[in-house]
């Protein structure tokens, strides 16, 4: 594993919305936990003050009616439901129900209240939630003690519990949906740069991004359109170079090679050593005209001249005929049977494909020992060209296919280095490819494809 392959991370729509989710919920959680303790305490301090107003009115009612008569009646007095209450008068209890006795309030009240004091505490009793208010009436050496139900006010503070948090999960969900539509409307400009760069990338180099309403935009639109023009340019300028160079070269390439012809048909009359310089003189001079007529062909298709023209061929006269025309008559061609009469490709880029291979396995691979064409797939084509060399290393399978690019074997060899890019272009410009892997046995095994080409 290389260990400099980058971490995989989330998108950055997917972060954005990520971001403006946790950020609402975030802030939403901390508005309802303030709301919360707001309303709390406001419900609360509410029910406690109703409690001591309530319990003050009754213990003022039971001091008039123990002062006019002595005694009183629990029963008799308005309480709420729920709620009960507990009269203490020279020690002795008196309540309304029997269910209910001094002992069902807390401690800390009765005692608060036994010493002549006024107190008032939140308790549960019998795992329901009371307030609970207790005062001493001197005049008539009593206590009185009454318990209010709070279940009410813990039954609205639930309520607003739950409405908060219900709140605040949607207020998350509303800022997801606005963060993924936020981010795809701030991301919508780099998409279309995106699309825009694969587009140069693919060859059109005259796509430019359209001007943007935004300032920031628009001046990210100028920006990749004053790059891409540079881009466009600079690459033009050097299409052109290479065109020029190489069809200024031509005439005193022609010129030198009549000459070194002229010179070659009369070697009889050279003395040996001339004879040697003479030979090695003829070789590269062919050398430098394959070349140029190599980079001239290069320059067409960079300049988009030549087009694909398909036409429906019989591979089974072409490919013998192509290895016949240039010296490889001897190379067994095999065609597989399930091949119909007639493929359509363009013969002239088919025959350049099909004779740079054999030209490459002769000049760096000891010779072709084998061309053959299978069927692939229900519509393309596969061409293959076997040789006797010592194969391709792994790491140059891709870049002997790029121009001037030489494997570890062929380095000391004669050749322009253009053969098999020019392979590769051919293949592009059918919609295929070119690739290189071991023969079964030894050497390699040079592919193309040829897609709907049946």
């Amino acid at each position: 594993m290389n260990s400099t392959r980058r971490r995989r991370t989330l998108r950055l729509r997917t972060r954005v919305t990520l971001f403006f989710s946790l950020t609402a919920l975030v802030a939403s959680l901390g508005l309802a936990v303030t709301t919360y303790a707001v309303a709390r305490s406001y419900l609360i301090d509410q029910r406690q003050q109703t409690a001591q107003t309530q319990a003050f009115a009754n213990a003022k009612t039971v001091r008039d009616q123990l002062l006019v008569e002595g005694q009183y009646d629990l029963r008799d007095l308005r309480t709420e439901s729920g709620g009960f209450p507990v009269l203490v008068q020279d020690g002795v209890q008196f309540t309304a129900d029997a269910s209910y006795s001094l002992e069902a309030f807390p401690l800390e009240l009765r005692t608060a209240v036994s010493q002549g004091g006024t107190a008032q505490q939140r308790f549960e009793y019998l795992g329901d939630p009371y307030v609970a208010v207790g005062l001493h009436m001197p005049s008539v050496n009593s206590q009185y003690l009454e318990a209010f139900p709070m279940e009410s006010t813990e039954r609205a503070l639930r309520a607003i519990s739950t409405a908060l948090l219900v709140g605040s999960f949607v207020t998350m969900l509303l800022a997801g949906v606005l963060g993924w539509w936020a981010s795809r409307r701030l991301l919508r400009p780099l998409s279309r740069v995106s699309t825009a760069a694969g587009e140069i990338a693919a060859g059109g180099l005259d796509t430019r991004m359209p001007p943007e309403n935004d300032p920031d935009l628009d001046r990210l639109a100028r920006s990749f359109n004053d790059m891409a023009d540079a881009v466009q340019t600079r690459i033009e300028r050097e299409a052109r170079f290479a065109s020029d160079v190489s069809h200024e070269l031509r005439s005193p390439i022609t010129a030198l090679t009549a000459a070194v012809e002229v010179l070659d048909g009369r070697r009889g009359d050279l003395p040996d050593r001339t004879q040697q310089a003479l030979d090695v003189v003829v070789s590269q001079v062919r050398r430098f005209d394959h070349m140029v007529m190599d980079l001239l062909e290069l320059s067409r298709i960079d300049a988009g001249s030549t087009e694909l023209h398909r036409e429906e061929v019989d591979m089974r006269e072409l490919i013998p005929r192509i290895a016949q025309r240039y010296g490889f008559g001897e190379v067994p061609v095999e065609i597989d049977k399930k091949m119909p009469s007639l493929a359509r490709v363009d013969k002239l880029r088919f025959e350049r494909i099909l004779a740079n291979l054999l030209e490459n396995a002769r000049e760096h691979g000891g010779g072709p020992i084998r061309v053959s064409l299978d069927r692939q797939g229900r519509s393309a084509l596969l061409l293959t060209v076997d040789d006797a060399g010592p194969g391709v290393a792994r790491g140059e399978r891709s870049r002997i296919f790029e121009r001037f690019a030489r494997g570890s074997a062929a380095r000391h060899r004669v050749g322009t280095g253009l053969g098999l890019s020019l392979v590769a272009e051919h293949a592009h410009a059918h919609g295929g490819e070119a690739w290189v892997e071991d023969r079964p046995g030894g050497g390699a095994r040079f592919r193309v494809s040829f897609p709907e080409a049946v």
